[in-house]
């Protein structure tokens, strides 16, 4: 994990708390700093953002709108990566029951959606990633993707495996979105394009089940093929996830003992009302 990225994201946590009172005004300012980032530091910052961004910051308060703007903020981040590997993409902003991206490739659409989660919040169930809901905010597009963090993703068995297969959604990581846009930066947008596009036909192809490892095996031995030579960058993704989430762990860690200090530090009558 290069030192910048551990930067960027402290930025980047600290900047999407400072509230104009307008959600919409706010999400309009974070889309245009974020584009305006990556055309000034390149895909090495998008890329750090693949990384990162899958953890909703443990300060932000449930249902808040620090919370809200985060989740547009991931959404954002999943627009520039399709940009990045050759689709048409933009952010949709106008309607809360719908996806968080559209997007059109020279040969197929899809609409996407990003998932963050806290990493205190250990259970859940499958109305969190929202496999039915993708289906029906298809809106005629071909594909429909979601995309989590790799490490928050069921790893035995889950009915949204089995939801996704029957209804042609298909649950990617930002790890798998990180390899692609490598592939369009050491090759060209159009092999991505191409590479997602193969991963995105596979889902139909699967046989409907519970089972995390018929599933991901299904998945990734179609997205290897389609890596062709450029494999590496999967592995060196799957690196990235592990090295990433010890940061998150930390920013997580330090907010923890921030809190634990400033309850000591409180009075008996401010502690009963905190």
């Amino acid at each position: 994990m290069r030192p910048e990225a551990k930067t960027r994201r402290a930025y980047w946590v600290a900047e999407l708390a400072k509230l104009s009172g307008s959600f919409g005004d706010d999400s309009t300012k974070m889309i245009e700093e974020l584009r305006a980032e990556i055309a000034r530091d390149g895909k090495e910052a998008l890329l750090d953002h693949l990384r990162l961004c899958g953890a909703m910051p443990e300060q932000y308060g449930h249902d808040s709108s620090e919370e809200k703007l985060y989740s547009k903020y991931t959404g954002a981040v999943i627009c520039e990566s399709l940009s990045a590997i050759g689709l048409r993409s933009a952010v949709i902003t106008a309607r809360a029951d719908a996806a968080d991206v559209q997007a059109r490739g020279r040969n197929y659409s899809l609409v996407a959606d990003a998932k963050a989660f806290r990493l205190s919040r250990t259970a859940k169930n499958q109305k969190d990633f929202k496999v039915q809901a993708m289906d029906g905010w298809r809106q005629g597009l071909d594909f429909a993707a979601i995309v989590c963090p790799i490490y928050q993703l069921p790893g035995r068995t889950s009915q949204i495996y089995q939801q996704a297969i029957a209804r042609n959604v298909c649950i990617l990581s930002y790890s798998h979105l990180a390899a692609l846009v490598g592939v369009g930066m050491r090759r060209k947008p159009q092999a991505a394009e191409e590479s997602l596009h193969e991963v995105l036909k596979t889902i139909s192809l699967l046989h409907p089940s519970k089972s995390a490892t018929d599933y991901w095996t299904g998945l990734n031995r179609s997205f290897l093929t389609s890596l062709e030579h450029d494999s590496d960058l999967w592995t060196a993704e799957k690196t990235a996830s592990f090295e990433a989430l010890g940061v998150v762990k930390d920013e997580s860690l330090r907010y923890l003992r921030s809190e634990h200090n400033r309850l000591l530090g409180l009075s008996h009558e401010q502690g009963q009302r905190a």
